[in-house]
Order: C-alpha cells, then structure tokens, then sequence
C-alpha cells in the first residue's frame, strides 16, 4: 500500500477513463487541483461542452504522461479501448475509492461487500447509525458515488456498499472494518475464475492493519481457504446465525425470516456489538424495515399467499437463500444465466418448489433442474406469470400457505434494461391479471 496522503492526488496529470456517474464525480472532485483529461470509449456519451474540450482521442494518449488513470468500475481492463495502454501502465490504475481514501482516510469506514445482500445490509446499517445520531454516510456501489459527498467533519462515519469491480483496481484504499457478508459465483464472466473473484474480495482485508477488523463467516468454504492462502494483520471476527439465538424472537418482521436476511442481519448484530449500538434501538428498526425495492421485497401478504418480488436476484445462490425459508413455493425463473452457476439444492429440498421459466435460455434451467423438481416452460414473463396465477387457484387443495417467488436467478439483459425494469413489469402485471382477486377467491 502506498502511504497515504491527501497531497497525492495534487497538480497531477491525470486521466480520467469513464464518463459515468463516478468519472463525472471523479472529474470535479480532482478539477481544481490537477490537470484533467477525458477518455470514454463512446465518445458521443458526452454532452456538456465544458468537458469535450479536455477529451482525449485514443491516438493522442501514449503521448502525454500521466501520473493517473482514474478507471471506472464498469470498464474491464481485459476488453476495453484502452487496454493494451493499461496493460502497460498497470501501477497508475486507480479508482475513486483511492481518490476517497487519500482525503478522508482519517474517518471511520466501513466497507460491505459479498455476492448478496450488500445493499440491505449497509441501507440497514446506515439506518441504525443514523438513528444512533452519527453523522452517518451511505455511498459507494449504492445510490451516488463517494466523491460527491459534501460538509464532511471528522465524526463523520462512512458506509461504503463495494462491488468486486470497485475494489479490484483500487491501490490504496482501505476500510476500518471490512464485511464479507457471503461468496459464491459471480461476475465470473469479467474475474474469469472463482479464485480471482474471491481474491479481489479479500483485498478489503489483505488491505487492513492490525488496528482494523475483518466479519466474515470463517467456515465459508472459499473464505476459509482466502484466509490460509494470505497474511493477514486485522482481527478476523467469525460471523454466524448463532448470534440471533437469544434475539430471534424479538424479530417480527417477515421480511427477516428468511434465510439470506437473517445472515445479513448476523452482520449487523456483530458489529453493533463493536460500534456500542444498542440492541433495542437495532430490533425497532429492524421490525420497521421495508428493505429495498426487488429485493426480497414482499408485495402481497396474507394467510393464504405471500409474493415475494426478488428481481434483483441474478444467481441461483441468491435465490435459494429465499427458497430454503419456504414451503410451498411457485418459482418464477428466466434471463442470462451467470457463467459458472449452479443450482445446488438437493431433490428432497425442492419437494415443494415448481419452476416457471421464461424467455430464451431454458435449456439451461432445465439441465440445472431435471430430475430435481417439475418446471414448466414460457417464451415470455407474461404468460410464466398467467400460468402460475392459474396454478395458485387449482393446486390449493390443502390450504397450506402458498408464496409466489419471482427470483429469476439470471441477469435481466435479454427483455428488460435492468432488474428494477424487471421488477416493475413483474408488479404490473400481477396487477394486470388481478392478483388480489384471486387472493380472496382462493
């Protein structure tokens, strides 16, 4: 790690490699003080007149030396514009966590990262702090970028939600308190192996000094083999469901009876214990949480049926934390399957689960599935939908409690923009085919 100072990033030649939201916050956080060129490899992405006349073209780039290359979490280095230029100039590859850190390392931070659950568990965190009166900040992978933060003191304490893309080329950036909340695989497609999406995780921790301290469940068995493969100088606090043993009962919002959710709440259990929150504070909020829009997010609920909107789900690790906390469940699936996904449920732990797939790629869901639980096939959501409000009416034959689970275990590019235009259409049309109507028939 470099040693860290404000003055780092000051009267620097620095090139500034995306025009998204964290270049354009990167661009005037460093503006004043640095000399600022642009590059972003659709060029037409950008608007303002102000910046084209510090944009770059390709050719002109080897022809200037840069101190910096201030590089986007969206850009792979592997398959960009650029990437022969950053091939040979890996050591001046920074992000805005660096940039960040160089200003403010002095605060207390504290990083979550993991497969799943990232956002409620540092949205839930934040409301905790918040409520505790801490000048609280949640930034990063969630909401706006860090660098856009304003009327900062030093009591000011920093949530930062971090993607493996963020952290994979920052240099000197560093958490007080780093979250590996789980891991299993993602993003495969861009770390091109498990072992280097792993890797990149641990960086928070590899990072840390002996001051700082690590959460993460030690008998995960990729975290387990991360912490014998590096040194490691922060305290490593094991993370696990035992820790809700004696507050389990205090919890009643149906949102946290799920798996998934109960462990990111071990989290948060762990390290209120560290910051001095108090645990009555914690449970009120907690029983208050809406959570956040798509993510296990419950749109109808009655003694009859639950349906759970879960569009942000785009791995099957991310669904079956949902699907063990139920029991009798219609499953809606369907989107571009993550390379390297398996669905890992044994056949008796899918007796109750029958899969609705939709759109393109069900060939795939049907070799994950065959021979483990029946699925029926769609071209499109909406008849996937049709089909299982049908079902809902006629397979009720026990009057046992019945939960439709749209968690498509795939990312949404193939029909939809993003998993909240996903998650939208799939609320649409529940209401369109009159959800609540048949509710009350049933």
């Amino acid at each position: 790690i470099m040693n860290v100072s404000s003055r780092i990033f000051f009267k620097k030649k620095i090139l500034i490699y995306g025009m998204g939201k964290s270049g354009l916050s990167s661009y005037h956080f460093l503006k004043k003080n640095n000399y600022i060129y642009l590059y972003d490899d659709y060029k037409n992405i950008i608007k303002n007149k102000s910046f084209k006349k510090f944009f770059l073209e390709k050719n002109k780039i080897h022809q200037i030396k840069f101190d910096y290359i201030v590089i986007s979490p969206g850009i792979n280095v592997n398959n960009c514009n650029l990437k022969n230029y950053l091939k040979k100039n890996p050591k001046k590859i920074v992000t805005d966590l660096d940039i960040f850190y160089s200003h403010y390392s002095n605060n207390k931070i504290i990083t979550i990262t993991g497969t799943n659950g990232k956002s409620t568990t540092s949205k839930l965190l934040h409301i905790i702090l918040k409520n505790h009166k801490k000048d609280a900040r949640l930034c990063g992978n969630i909401g706006k970028p860090i660098l856009l933060e304003k009327n900062i003191s030093t009591k000011t304490i920093f949530v930062i939600e971090a993607s493996s893309y963020q952290i994979e080329y920052s240099k000197i950036f560093k958490t007080d308190y780093a979250m590996i909340l789980n891991i299993s695989p993602d993003h495969l497609e861009r770390h091109r192996s498990i072992k280097n999406y792993v890797n990149v995780k641990f960086k928070l921790v590899t990072n840390q000094s002996t001051r700082d301290f690590a959460y993460m469940n030690v008998k995960d068995k990729y975290l387990k083999k991360a912490i014998k493969d590096n040194k490691i100088f922060s305290k490593i606090i094991n993370v696990n469901l035992k820790i809700l043993n004696k507050i389990k009962k205090k919890i009643t919002n149906p949102y946290f009876f799920t798996r998934g959710n109960q462990e990111n709440l071990s989290f948060i259990f762990s390290i209120a214990k560290k910051l001095n929150l108090k645990n009555k504070n914690i449970l009120q909020i907690i029983n208050k949480f809406k959570g956040l829009k798509f993510r296990q997010e419950i749109i109808y609920n009655s003694n009859k049926v639950t349906c759970i909107n879960d569009s942000k789900a785009t791995s099957f690790a991310s669904s079956i934390n949902v699907l063990k906390s139920l029991k009798k469940v219609f499953w809606i699936v369907g989107g571009i399957p993550k390379l390297g996904d398996k669905f890992t449920l044994k056949k008796k732990e899918c007796k109750n689960i029958c899969v609705y797939i939709f759109g393109k790629n069900q060939s795939f869901f049907i070799k994950q599935f065959r021979n483990k639980l029946s699925f029926y096939c769609f071209k499109d959501l909406k008849n996937a939908i049709q089909k299982v409000l049908y079902d809902l009416k006629i397979k009720n034959k026990n009057n046992l409690h019945q939960t439709i689970l749209f968690s498509p275990s795939a990312a949404s590019f193939d029909s939809f923009k993003n998993f909240e235009e996903r998650g939208k259409y799939f609320n649409f049309l529940l209401k369109k085919y009159k959800i609540k109507k048949i509710i009350n028939v049933i």
